[in-house]
């Protein structure tokens, strides 16, 4: 009944679609079934997409402010990402014509057993350098010797949390594609939350563990994955969406795999047309790897603008119950000598 409750909320307003999971799921699913459709929505900073973005935004504007700047000036800043991903962008021995970018990621020696440091290593060629004391990886760009297309390169740089998720995939789409494997890759990306790679030899299953903080959460989120579901009536191409709540899917038994009230379990069978290399495999890591975040992004979403409109009905009713309150009528006593009578 509570979800019930929560779709009719949410119904009459479509145009609002970064707030509204049955639009959300719609888009997300549009997207995993190749559809070439998409979604805008009305935010604090404008009109942005459904979709949360693959790269560090901040991190990228900070790299091509001093690309195009034609005073090199000394650089020291910490970016915090999700998934507690952490960037530092500093000169290289004090020297401001070189910039090295670093990546602290706690979960970065269970991606290194998928080939994670072969991974970027062919992807970002010679920026590779020796890791800064403290940080997992890092990149070293030459001031002096930047490309024509320095928005490419700050884009490229700014891809590096998304390129280090991208190698567990890459891993297992490959051995899927040579018949399957019996490892399961098991990534522990947050403190209480675990993502787990199987490859067969017909299909790659990734389900993620969750944790909702609030029981509002866990109804909001079973919209979402009811709408994933029936999403997937409309594309045949679209990946098998599931979710489990408080106990672990099957695959998982046998595993560490946590038992609660607030945890969820989404797991995603993407089939050989998905994971095909090629731009495809690439638009379904992209994907893939951010949903979890785009998951409880549009739950709080949902939440604020559930609280807006209960908020303004609530507005309403007390504008109703002010126009119906009678006016008091302002009389005047006097004693019995004629003297103005005021209650003191």
């Amino acid at each position: 009944p509570a979800a019930d409750n929560c779709r009719q909320l949410l119904k009459p307003f479509p145009s609002q679609a970064g707030r509204n999971p049955r639009r959300c799921a719609a888009g997300f699913a549009s997207h995993q079934g190749h559809r070439n459709r998409f979604f805008c929505v009305q935010s604090f900073s404008g009109i942005d997409m459904i979709l949360l973005e693959f790269h560090n935004r901040i991190l990228e504007e900070a790299l091509l402010s001093r690309f195009n700047s034609e005073k090199k000036e000394a650089v020291d800043l910490t970016i915090a990402d999700f998934d507690g991903v952490l960037f530092h962008i500093t000169n290289a021995d004090g020297d401001r014509n070189k910039i090295i970018v670093s990546a602290s990621i706690k979960f970065y020696s269970e991606l290194t057993k998928y080939g994670a440091n072969e991974y970027l290593q062919k992807e970002y060629g010679d920026l590779v350098t020796s890791a800064e004391s403290g940080y997992d990886f890092s990149l070293l760009v030459n001031m002096e010797a930047l490309p024509a297309d320095k928005a490419a390169l700050a884009r490229k740089v700014s891809l590096l949390k998304r390129h280090c998720f991208a190698s567990v995939f890459e891993f297992m789409f490959d051995k899927q594609a040579a018949g399957g494997c019996t490892e399961k890759a098991v990534i522990h990306y947050r403190d209480d939350e675990t993502m787990y790679v199987s490859a067969d030899k017909d299909r790659v299953t990734v389900i993620f563990s969750t944790v909702f903080k609030d029981d509002d959460d866990v109804i909001i989120g079973k919209v979402f994955m009811q709408e994933f579901k029936e999403g997937r009536r409309g594309s045949t191409t679209a990946p098998q969406v599931l979710f489990s709540h408080k106990e672990p899917p099957l695959e998982l038994q046998g595993t560490d795999a946590r038992t609660g009230n607030n945890v969820g379990y989404i797991s995603f069978v993407l089939f050989p047309r998905a994971t095909a290399a090629g731009a495809q495999r690439q638009k379904t890591i992209d994907l893939i790897h951010t949903f979890r975040n785009y998951l409880h992004y549009h739950i709080k979403c949902s939440k604020a603008y559930l609280h807006c409109r209960m908020r303004a009905r609530t507005s309403a009713f007390l504008k109703v119950l002010n126009r119906a309150r009678p006016e008091k009528k302002a009389t005047e006593k006097k004693t019995i000598s004629g003297k103005t009578f005021t209650r003191k």
